[in-house]
């Protein structure tokens, strides 16, 4: 397989499966990058240690900070303590708290994700109608209601000066000289 190929399967894998939680697996979200393909993570249990990346999503895939992975534990790290082995996504988040399998210590973050508090839809964020500038709406509904009984004889004569005003445009071709 191609670096190409394998690029775009990695990638495509990352964004379109559902990640199966096993035993073993951890929630965790990347707290900062150590370099060196190395990260340090907070995860479930309160803890704070280092992951690794393994080499399948080196170039492939990349970390951004409060991002949420899968880690796996190993048992021969003093300094490295574990290793990624999924990177989850917005609706892998969703779909893992779905399930019932989503750590209480990270709900808020996956709060913030579903598409109520996207909208707006939470109670603790109304604006109260008092609080809001009048409208434009409002403001031109009020000088429609006093203008509906004038007519004006000059509206007329406006339109049809303008119809004869003549303006240039490059693109038209002039029309002969009388």
């Amino acid at each position: 397989m191609s670096a190409a190929t394998k690029k775009r399967y990695i990638t495509n894998k990352v964004g379109s499966e559902f990640y199966e939680l096993s035993e073993e697996d951890i929630i965790a979200q990347v707290r900062q990058s150590r370099g060196n393909n190395l990260h340090e993570v907070y995860d479930q249990n309160g803890d704070s240690y280092v992951v690794s990346m393994p080499t399948k999503f080196r170039k492939a895939v990349w970390l951004r900070r409060d991002q949420f992975v899968v880690v796996r534990p190993i048992a021969e790290g003093d300094k490295v303590k574990g290793e990624i082995e999924y990177i989850l996504d917005q609706e892998n988040v969703l779909y893992i708290r779905e399930l019932g399998k989503w750590p209480s210590c990270f709900e808020e973050q996956a709060l913030k994700m579903t598409r109520e508090s996207k909208r707006g839809n939470t109670n603790d964020q109304m604006i109260d109608d008092d609080m809001l500038p009048p409208s434009e709406s409002e403001e031109e509904d009020d000088e429609s209601e006093e203008e509906e009984g004038t007519y004006d004889e000059d509206e007329d004569v406006d339109d049809e000066d303008e119809e004869e005003f003549d303006t240039y445009n490059p693109n038209r071709m002039q029309a002969p000289s009388k």
